[in-house]
């Protein structure tokens, strides 16, 4: 058996001094890059979730703005039961608001859509004490309830008299926080004088030595502020360190710089909100084709969500949950800005493309849709009669009269309006009518079946004879063999669109696609023209 000796430990001695030296050195490296990167990446997070809270705020105000613009422009401001009747109406329809009331221009309240909700006033501030919006002829105020606070939101008409929206603040604007700092932060909305609108916070728990995360709001008197104790954000996501530790100490060669990702704890719908702020959702396009010479007539612009790390998030995970919170409308401005972006040159250069969006009826029934919608086609330049609206049939149409003038209103601009999914929709044949769209687009349902089911060809005919009837154009979805296109011509379809020339592409191999479609065309041009000669 081997014995210690001196000289054995003289000659490990230097071994372990250099193994320890340098396990210390990478560790120490370690330490500071481990701490440093989950210190940025909770600053980064906090700042991203306080921005959420400003942006929900936001939305809130806008909702009782467009309640107050709803009423005036339906008129009959006053007093009386019908009047307030109509208040109440929008009261209904808009979840957040809890009352609408006529006041003073000086502020002083003379009717309320509920009267029974002045009962809960603890006080009410004048004019001067309301502080003013970027729009200036909207003041935002704090309403002194018991219970809970509201916010008061005042709309000036230019005449003596003013409508006031009364806001809720709920939890939801709030409940946002990650579940291990949940019971050491507070989330707090004020307005810009300091006044408190509304806080979360677990079992009142003071924060005794925060870390405040402040937002303030460049449309509105707003400020959001997350203040989470410097201990327990320390302890925030801690699970990483020793991970990042063991990984410099074992390569040795990281020099503490260990790039660490954080899991989100946050929800789903923050996430949502976190991808919007990033701008993560990107257009794709899908070519609209003629059947008989397959020539590119425009594209329809569908949502892709793209992460930071490139990965693709299918839209069945995302839009349901967008549409059923709101948040599929500035999605939908930020995908049809982009797209405008994007296909700007050819849009200029060839008058007859179409580009198609989706539009939900929700979206379409917003009292700012028109005008928000030539703003944004009119700074890109293109006309209008490029641009085509797709009013998805899954949808239910909750009014439509009012979906009847909004789209009398788009055709006398020159949109293009059309009615998505025809056939498997809400919406009965009559509607098409009472709507006046200019597009019909067959749903791929019919489009899988036509060349096997004798039933299907017959609906698409009478579809097609109804848009003839109508003036309308048809387009057949989902279509993916040359024996779909030959069935669609017989039964009198135009144009098309599906897999058989292209799934939807992002802009760089959309225009390629476009510009080896034109050679095509080109080139078919001139031996055409050569025969002739």
């Amino acid at each position: 058996m081997k014995t210690w000796s001196w000289k054995t430990w003289r000659w490990s001695l230097p071994s372990v001094a250099i193994v320890a030296a340098s396990l210390a050195a990478f560790c120490a490296g370690g330490h500071f890059a481990a701490k440093a990167l989950i210190q940025s990446q909770q600053m980064r997070q906090l700042g991203e979730l306080t921005d959420v809270v400003l942006r929900r705020s936001e939305v809130a105000v806008d909702s009782g703005s467009a309640s107050m613009d709803e009423i005036v422009k339906a008129g009959n401001i006053d007093c009386e039961p019908a009047a307030l009747q109509a208040f109440r109406l929008r009261v209904y329809q808009r979840p957040g608001v809890k009352d609408v009331r006529l006041a003073n221009s000086d502020g002083s309240v003379i009717c309320s859509a509920y009267s029974e909700t002045l009962e809960f006033d603890k006080g009410w501030v004048g004019r001067s004490d309301m502080l003013p919006s970027r729009d200036s002829s909207l003041l935002l105020f704090r309403v002194e309830q018991f219970g809970a606070d509201a916010l008061g939101v005042m709309r000036d008409r230019g005449d003596s008299r003013s409508l006031v929206a009364i806001l809720g603040i709920n939890s939801y604007l709030f409940d946002i926080m990650p579940a291990e700092l949940r019971a050491h932060s507070t989330v707090t909305l004020k307005l810009t004088n300091g006044q408190a609108l509304g806080e979360f916070s677990l079992d009142e728990i003071a924060v005794v030595h925060p870390i405040d995360f402040v937002r303030s709001s460049a449309r509105y008197p707003l400020l959001a502020m997350i203040s989470v104790d410097r201990a327990a954000l320390a302890r925030w996501n801690g699970q990483l360190y020793w991970p990042a530790m063991l990984l410099a100490a074992l390569l040795g060669l990281v020099f503490g710089l260990v790039l660490i990702r954080t899991r989100r704890v946050e929800g789903p719908l923050a996430e949502l909100d976190r991808a919007l702020v990033r701008e993560q959702f990107k257009p794709y396009y899908q070519p609209t084709f003629h059947l008989k010479s397959g020539a590119i007539l425009g594209c329809e612009v569908l949502a892709r969500w793209i992460r930071d790390d490139g990965s693709v998030v299918p839209p069945m995970n995302f839009i349901p949950l967008a549409e059923s919170t709101g948040r599929i409308r500035p999605m939908t401005w930020q995908i049809l800005n982009q797209a405008l972006k994007d296909l700007n040159a050819l849009l200029r250069e060839r008058k007859e493309f179409k580009l198609s969006v989706n539009i939900v009826p929700s979206h379409l029934l917003d009292a700012d849709f028109v005008p928000t919608l030539r703003r944004v086609v009119a700074s890109a330049k293109v006309a209008t009669r490029q641009i085509v609206l797709e009013i998805t049939e899954r949808d239910k149409l909750d009014d439509i009269a009012r979906a009847a003038e909004v789209v009398r209103e788009l055709r006398d601009l020159g949109f293009r309006v059309a009615i998505d999914d025809v056939g498997v929709g809400h919406s009965g044949l009559s509607q098409l009518k009472v709507l006046g769209a200019t597009t019909m687009k067959i749903d791929k349902f019919f489009v899988d079946t036509i060349t096997r089911d004798g039933s299907t060809t017959s609906i698409v005919e009478m579809l097609v004879r109804l848009a003839k009837d109508l003036a309308m154009t048809v387009i057949a979805e989902g279509i993916e063999t040359a024996d779909q296109v030959q069935a669609l011509c017989s039964c009198g379809v135009e144009e098309g669109q599906g897999y058989l020339v292209s799934p939807p592409l992002p802009i760089a191999k959309f225009a390629e696609l476009v510009e080896v479609q034109q050679a095509k065309s080109d080139i078919r041009a001139a031996l055409d023209a050569a025969m002739v000669a």
